[in-house]
């Protein structure tokens, strides 16, 4: 270090100090929490939720103090937790309970309450969940509860979320209401973190002695609810604290558990040899096909005897006009590069463990945020391509902009939102966090489309490399492949074949209440949709130009937007193979997030095969000649 400037050795030293800050640094919401001995830890209480490991019955999730159940509540009432936007939109709703725990202080049969006679009604609700295989979900910690399982393929044991609100005794459903809870802790420094939460509910027939007291039996028969309205419930549990190794750090590892890896690594390699073949597909087109064509074009151009044109440079007068409804086709494709830019950059959040589970309801708040704020791409993007289109009605251009997509988004969700109320559902929205929603988007995401919308109309008209003619050239017979439907159809299976194994994993995820944390598996699949979606949308444009077919903008948007088509398919086989849904209410709510998944899918992917195409052909027909 003899020779360092003054300025070098201040970055050294800065860096130093840095990296000794970065050793009590933690990530908002997810820092450690130090317990002594004998200091209360407090259990949280979220909805329930179903646990079913084959079929889900429901969609519909409950309050945990729903006054349907009857559990036990807290001296004072129960408290709402602070939640974040995330949390709330994926329905949590957590409160206080009234559990006991001290750490390091077992516990053994400890009453929790004795419930009121529970209504007739209220008793066929609670049998109806146990059927419907109901979970409970606490959080001790910020980990959840769970129950433990066992790898079929490699034996080991991992956590599970949520634990049996009961289970079908024969033909009789059995109420669990006695709770064995386990917590796992790790001293460091003297003092103690939890690192594991493990709950085994058990059904027991427990009465109180004389003094109040339950009487715990080993040999108690299972508890059965009857449905006469006379029957009380006496809720007790027992609490055992159990040294660990487990650092704080690595807590989350038995929940983070990734089934059989070995069919990520598939799902992988297949959408990578889908993207390779395309790739050589497209390659072998630009740089023999293509390369001879326009080798060929601009070499008669100077032999006085020109044999007449002949393939896709017979189209270049036609190639860039303007499509019908252009307004309309600009406003999908910039919200697709919305969704593109919101994707990627959650996506390398999550990538970089900003948006890990510990850290409750972050990947939901921050998908909201980046939507609202990406909404000044949409409207560069929008306003860039209608202007290059011809259009001059701007204004309306900009406020449908930056109402259309995000509106039929917004609308769709408080539409379903109203479902929900009417079952009596915990993930119903509240009105004011539909009015912070709708809040956001007002003071963020509107203003900064129209400010996009601004600067883009404010640029030079994009100019194509050949004229367009006056009179439209007519287009000839095509072959059966080659018609709208057919190729659209075609050219969407391609990205769907691609994602559709993640998308098996992300279904079960979102339907079966499981933590996805094949993010890096995610990450890649999803560079893949985008390579694969504007590969097959250049090939599929080619064969159309060289058929003299020139209506390709929205033919090319459609042919990558039928993927999200594909998704909505996949999702009907998924609702009659995996689920088992008998409600109305569950029904509807499952297909309405379902065609919003689509419909986010297609135009996202179909924005990405317009821009890919749009780049094709300028770039090709700018290297031919053209008088």
């Amino acid at each position: 270090m003899r020779f360092a400037t003054p300025r070098i050795r201040a970055v050294f030293a800065l860096g130093a100090l840095w990296a000794n800050t970065c050793a009590a640094f933690y990530l908002p919401g997810v820092a450690p929490h130090d317990y002594a001995h004998g200091d209360p830890v407090p259990l949280y209480v979220n909805s329930l939720t179903q646990i079913a490991n084959q079929q889900v019955k429901s969609v519909i999730s409950y309050d945990y103090y729903d006054e349907r159940f009857h559990f036990c509540k807290p001296k004072g009432g129960p408290q709402t937790q602070t939640e974040s936007l995330g949390s709330i939109l994926f329905g949590d709703r957590i409160f206080s309970s009234p559990f006991e725990l001290t750490l390091g202080e077992d516990e053994k049969c400890k009453l929790l309450c004795q419930t009121d006679a529970i209504p007739a009604e209220h008793a066929a609700f609670i049998n109806k969940c146990i059927a419907d295989d109901y979970a409970m979900n606490w959080m001790i910690d910020g980990l959840p509860a769970a129950h433990e399982e066992q790898d079929d393929h490699t034996g080991e044991i991992f956590y599970n979320l949520g634990f049996d609100l009961g289970f079908m005794a024969g033909d009789k459903p059995a109420l669990n209401n006695h709770y064995s809870i386990s917590i796992y802790y790790h001293v460091q420094s003297g003092m103690s973190r939890v690192v594991g939460v493990v709950v085994h509910p058990s059904s027991k027939d427990t009465k109180l002695g004389a003094d109040n007291k339950p009487i715990c039996l080993k040999e108690d028969r299972l508890f059965t609810l009857k449905e006469d309205g006379k029957q009380r419930v006496v809720y007790t549990y027992d609490v055992k604290w159990i040294l660990s190794d487990t650092a704080w750090a690595t807590r989350w590892d038995m929940y983070l558990h990734i089934l059989d890896p070995s069919i990520h690594w598939f799902s992988l390699i297949n959408s990578i040899v889908i993207v390779l073949f395309l790739t050589g597909m497209v390659g072998m087109i630009l740089l023999r096909a293509l390369h001879k064509d326009i080798s060929r074009y601009n070499a008669v151009e100077a032999q006085e005897d020109v044999q007449e044109d002949y393939g896709w440079k017979l189209v270049h007068g036609d190639v860039f006009r303007p499509p019908n409804h252009p307004m309309l086709l600009s406003v999908l494709v910039g919200s697709g590069a919305q969704l593109v830019a919101m994707t990627a950059l959650v996506l390398v959040f999550s990538v970089l463990g900003f948006l890990s589970p510990s850290n409750r309801g972050s990947l939901g708040t921050v998908m909201v945020i980046f939507f609202m704020i990406f909404g000044c791409i949409s409207g560069y993007v929008s306003s860039r391509i209608y202007k290059m289109n011809g259009g001059e009605a701007w204004k309306r251009s900009v406020i449908l902009n930056a109402v259309l997509f995000p509106g039929s988004i917004l609308g769709s969700l408080f539409a379903l939102n109203f479902f929900l109320i009417a079952s009596h559902s915990s993930g119903a929205v509240p009105f004011g966090t539909m009015l912070a929603v709708l809040g956001l988007y007002m003071i963020i995401s509107f203003p900064l489309s129209v400010a996009g919308s601004y600067f883009g109309f404010r640029k030079p008209r994009i100019e194509q490399p050949v004229r367009t003619n006056q009179i439209p050239r007519q287009i000839p017979d095509q072959p059966f492949y080659l018609r709208a439907i057919p190729s659209i159809l075609m050219g969407g299976i391609l990205p769907f074949g691609a994602i559709f194994i993640e998308l098996y994993f992300i279904m079960n995820s979102i339907w079966f209440h499981r933590i996805y944390y094949g993010i890096g598996f995610l990450f890649i699949v999803f560079g893949v949709l985008l390579l694969t979606a504007s590969q097959v949308t250049i090939l599929m444009c080619y064969f159309h130009m060289c058929n003299e077919d020139y209506h390709w903008s929205w033919r090319s948007f459609l042919t990558a937007g039928a993927c999200g088509f594909y998704v909505f398919l996949y999702s009907i086989l998924y609702y009659m193979t995996k689920l088992n849904i008998n409600s109305f209410t569950s029904t509807v709510l499952y297909f309405g997030y379902s065609a919003i998944i689509s419909m986010l899918v297609a135009v996202l992917t179909g924005s990405v095969g317009y821009l890919s195409c749009l780049f094709f052909l300028r770039k090709i027909f700018s290297s031919i000649k053209v008088d």
